[in-house]
């Protein structure tokens, strides 16, 4: 007989649970890569929106120096920039997209998580999902049909803003449901790097067609979201319980058949029903209140009657109650503040401070997330490895600060030191954000306070975020307003946010140091819920 081959033999060692939690884990990572891919475009086509149309004038110059026909000349000046956007305060009208994106987004999150706590979470991504690439799709079609209205794109920026909400609180809470805390920091530190790659992904896309159809920038990271969309529907499992009514009839290899027998019910139907002993173990979802004696359970058309330590969703006041939620919430804002700052100004910006074209801008631009999948990896290892979540985030945050500096002033000096600064800095911005937003979010969702209550789990993690899509809007729209003066008074404005969520963090950073109990994180500390 032939060896096992050593792959089926490594595939057949991982059971039934760590293969679910494997789907769940790359399902979730896919999902809301889409969500990061379908937002990107609009950074990357804003260069083409609004083109240097004195260097088009100097173009449709020949080489003998005498202007062309006067009729192309004039085609040529009318085609430099994507009407509204060709007047003199297109940044402006730039910055007013982004933040009406954004303004909704932070908006509608506060709502989401507490909707999301009350309808089944599957069928509540798949419909955000799939609104969301409707959304998306329009937006690309103002090219198509040559709409030129600002209104138009306002509202579908405003429309895809709301329904982008579903994303992130249902993703989390299904992380957090199948990986409980130990080594959270690390898990969550290599799934965030979702964000990073949907934002590389979305660049290069984007920048694919930008210069020959910048709608097919939009339409096709629409249809791409749109389609994860119904994979979710058919695949995404929200909570390990969710499975057991599967295996209810069968057993793990192994465990004794649970004896079964045949009756008659009502009007003759024939119904299966299952043998229970008095004290034999239950879980907490099939646990039901049998008498001493042996009796029979149908398996079928059960009603359980939740009994009153069953744990309900919690109210918007009550997570604001959770200790580290309020501190955390308002650090986000500010980090938000950058990282956004930089995912919808950098192209541009590496457009004018280099002098590239907006492919290349967009190409270079993704060397950022690079940094920042490095970053949220390491910050989510030390912090598991130190057991001080925002001791963490503080020092990332305080070395920030300088590097946005060093930045605006090296990216002026050639191509070379702008490469290493922006990985540099996409390690530092987007460390402490990657870590607010997954492993400490889901720290505080399952918070000792709750008594075991892991149904807050979406409404803290809505609540964090949401503050922090208030900083995610307020940031590209100073950036249009002070960037009119020089880039150099954004990055102002930038290492300002990175000192007060520094500030924001000082309370809880002296009681990690002076906390006899701040400690790695074990695996004994392992939650399941």
């Amino acid at each position: 007989m032939a060896p096992v081959p050593p792959g089926i033999r490594l595939l057949v060692s991982f059971n039934r649970d760590q293969w679910y939690r494997a789907l769940t884990f790359i399902l979730t990572f896919l999902l809301y890569t889409s969500f990061h891919l379908s937002r990107k475009p609009i950074s990357i086509v804003k260069s083409e929106l609004h083109k240097n149309c004195s260097s088009m004038s100097d173009q449709a110059t020949n080489p003998s120096g005498s202007q062309l026909p006067a009729l192309q000349s004039l085609h040529a000046d009318v085609d430099c920039s994507w009407k509204p956007f060709d007047k003199s305060n297109y940044k402006q009208l730039l910055g007013a997209m982004d933040y009406s994106f954004l303004c909704a987004y932070a908006v509608g999150m506060y709502l989401s998580g507490i909707i999301g706590e009350r309808l089944p979470i599957r069928l509540y991504l798949t419909v955000g999902m799939l609104t969301s690439g409707l959304f998306t799709c329009l937006f690309g079609l103002g090219y198509i049909y040559n709409i030129h209205n600002l209104g138009f794109y306002i509202f579908v920026q405003v429309a895809n803003g709301l329904v982008q909400t579903t994303g992130w609180p249902s993703v989390v809470t299904c992380i957090g449901n199948w990986f409980g805390k130990g080594r959270r920091g690390l898990i969550m530190g290599l799934w965030n790097s979702h964000t990073s790659v949907g934002n590389i992904l979305g660049s290069l896309i984007a920048g694919y067609w930008v210069s020959s159809n910048w709608g097919l920038s939009f339409i096709v990271p629409g249809l791409i979201i749109a389609a994860m969309g119904v994979v979710c529907f058919l695949f995404l499992i929200e909570h390990p319980n969710d499975l057991k009514s599967m295996y209810a009839q069968n057993t793990s290899p192994g465990k004794r058949q649970v004896p079964t027998k045949s009756w008659n019910g009502v009007n003759g139907h024939t119904e299966v029903y299952l043998q229970y002993k008095h004290n034999k173990p239950q879980s907490y979802d099939t646990e039901l209140l049998l008498p001493q004696d042996r009796m029979l359970v149908p398996v079928q058309s059960v009603m359980v009657v939740k009994n009153e330590s069953e744990p309900s969703a919690i109210s918007f006041m009550g997570a604001l109650r959770i200790p580290g939620v309020i501190e955390f919430s308002l650090c986000l804002l500010f980090a938000k503040l950058v990282s956004y700052t930089f995912l919808f100004w950098l192209p541009l910006y590496i457009t004018k401070a280099a002098h590239l074209d907006a492919k290349k801008a967009g190409d270079l631009s993704t060397l950022f997330d690079v940094g920042g999948i490095v970053g949220g990896i390491l910050a989510g290892v030390v912090s598991d490895k130190l057991g001080k979540r925002a001791t963490t985030c503080a020092v990332m945050l305080l070395l920030a600060a300088p590097t946005l500096y060093g930045f605006s002033m090296i990216s002026e000096f050639g191509l070379g030191p702008t490469v290493g600064m922006l990985l540099v800095c996409g390690g530092l911005v987007n460390g402490p954000y990657a870590l607010i937003t997954t492993a400490v979010s889901a720290d505080l969702g399952t918070h000792k306070s709750l008594k075991g209550n892991a149904r807050a789990l979406s409404t803290v993690t809505a609540i964090i975020d949401g503050t922090g899509s208030v900083g995610a809007a307020l940031g590209p729209l100073l950036a249009g307003v002070l960037s009119a003066g020089g880039w150099s008074r954004v990055f102002y404005m930038l290492m300002t946010a990175d000192f007060f969520a520094l500030l924001l963090l000082l309370r809880l950073v002296t009681k990690e140091l002076t906390s006899t109990k701040s400690r790695p994180i074990s695996a004994g500390e392992l939650k399941e819920h």
